[in-house]
């Protein structure tokens, strides 16, 4: 099937939902995009003007009886027109799922889908924000303001395709699942839905992140894996602190050697993460390790590859370190269902020993919170232990994309579960590129995978035109 006539051919909505601030982390599961995008770069709030911004009163929890849950709030949506070819056309609609920001930024940055609205011609783009801590709540509310969408544009035949991204994508093939009668497909980019319970070993994010370094430069990988070591001895020393201070150039002075190693690993996971094209920031880190001068030792080395890092390149470093808050949705998502076990132990990465430890997690979920983690909820619901038979007998038309440089392609779905149900990775990519704004400089590799996720979805949208047309008599055309 041809992906420009495809493209040409069919006509929809683009339609993106973010939901709760929700991913994976580094000790604790946080998604890596949010510090690109919200931390140290600034995202121009303004968007293009067929980005229209409405409200829709949304019920508090579609799932609870108690006078709290009829209460309503205005949930924010944004929904673009400008290639909306109207109901009479059938035109699909693209629900976006969402990311840890708001709308705005997902508007910004959800390229792959105005490229689709562009290419498929007439559709609409529409972005939600829930507001709400409950991961279940906020599949009711996709629900809810998407067929009060198709009602108000008289579009209840034109079908739905759920897209999304990491915590996203995940949500995308769970609610294909929960609700095939709302969305008749899905695209889950670098969705980790097997790193719960002990389906994926505990250790595969960090394995994958050690394995993106060593493959880049073998000396990079050993002078990481050593400068552990080194760091501690140094801040054992008289004065050692402030050393290490000087030598890594810290904004404000080190108060532990702890603080450090945390901000370090917390690069090396996120460089490995997104060591995606035009940038490869592991590469930037190992190319500028391997250049040091002869004579400079481990923690000159290891300095000079965080000064190349995409953290660096400042007049100093602001070591941060992200500790589990009350304030923030990701964390109360953490310490009630999206219990993601990842840990790992001496010898088997480049970083030190840190496994994880569920009597902690659970300590600390009861302080900030008063909540404990329910750690098997999310495969009680979705399943998991067996996704083969799972998603063989209940589920159709997903496709699980994976670049295999992803840390969180650990715990995704890399083999083809049905014809329908699909896994389409690169070797090369790494987290969530598919889904990133499609531009000629782009390697075949992703070019081909992004053709590939089109005629699937081309497919599913030519099959249900089909039926439409069969049971009301009218034949839909383009």
């Amino acid at each position: 099937m041809d992906s420009q006539r495809l493209l040409l051919q069919f006509l929809q909505v683009l339609f993106l939902l973010p939901t709760i601030c929700l991913s994976a982390a580094y000790p604790w599961t946080m998604r890596y995009g949010v510090i690109e995008r919200s931390t140290i770069t600034k995202i121009d709030s303004g968007l293009p003007p067929e980005f229209v911004t409405y409200y829709y009163e949304q019920t508090l929890d579609h799932f609870n009886y108690n006078y709290e849950s009829y209460l309503t709030f205005q949930q924010k949506y944004i929904l673009n027109s400008k290639y909306w070819g109207g109901a009479n056309m059938s035109s699909p609609i693209f629900v976006y799922t969402g990311d840890e920001l708001g709308i705005d930024g997902d508007a910004i940055s959800a390229g792959f889908m105005i490229d689709l609205a562009s290419r498929f011609k007439d559709s609409r783009p529409k972005f939600l924000n829930p507001g709400v801590l409950q991961l279940f709540t906020s599949f009711s509310r996709l629900c809810t303001v998407e067929i009060d969408l198709k009602r108000n544009l008289s579009a209840e035949n034109c079908p739905v395709i759920a897209i999304g991204g990491s915590y996203g994508g995940m949500l995308a093939s769970w609610f294909r699942l929960k609700y095939p009668h709302i969305a008749i497909g899905a695209l889950a980019s670098s969705a980790p839905i097997l790193y719960f319970d002990d389906i994926t070993p505990q250790n595969g994010y960090h394995v994958i992140v050690t394995r993106d370094f060593r493959e880049t430069s073998e000396n990079c990988y050993n002078t990481i894996r050593q400068s552990w070591f080194e760091i501690d001895k140094v801040a054992a020393q008289t004065n050692g602190l402030m050393n290490l201070s000087n030598i890594f150039n810290s904004c404000m002075p080190l108060y532990s050697s702890e603080e450090l190693k945390s901000y370090l690993g917390l690069v090396y996971v996120f460089s490995a993460q997104d060591d995606n094209p035009p940038n490869y920031l592991v590469s930037q880190i190992c190319n500028a390790i391997d250049a040091a001068p002869e004579g400079t030792d481990i923690l000159g080395k290891v300095a000079r590859g965080l000064n190349a890092s995409f953290f660096g390149g400042r007049s100093c470093n602001s070591v941060i370190e992200i500790k589990p808050n009350n304030g923030s949705g990701w964390f109360w998502q953490s310490c009630t269902e999206m219990v993601m076990p990842i840990g790992h132990g001496e010898n088997d990465t480049m970083f030190q020993a840190s496994p994880f430890d569920i009597e902690n997690y659970t300590r600390t979920c009861l302080d900030i919170f008063g909540v404990s983690p329910r750690p098997h909820w999310i495969t009680t619901e979705f399943g998991g232990h067996d996704i083969k038979s799972i998603l063989g007998n209940f589920a159709s038309n997903i496709i699980f994309s994976n670049g295999l440089r992803d840390p969180w392609s650990a715990g995704g779905v890399l083999q083809n579960i049905s014809d329908s149900v699909v896994a389409v990775y690169t070797k090369e990519g790494a987290h969530c590129l598919d889904l990133s704004l499609p531009s000629t400089s782009d390697p075949d590799w992703l070019v081909a995978q992004r053709d590939k996720e089109i005629n699937i979805i081309g497919g599913w949208i030519e099959d249900y035109n089909a039926k439409i047309g069969s049971k009301t008599g009218k034949k839909i055309g383009f």
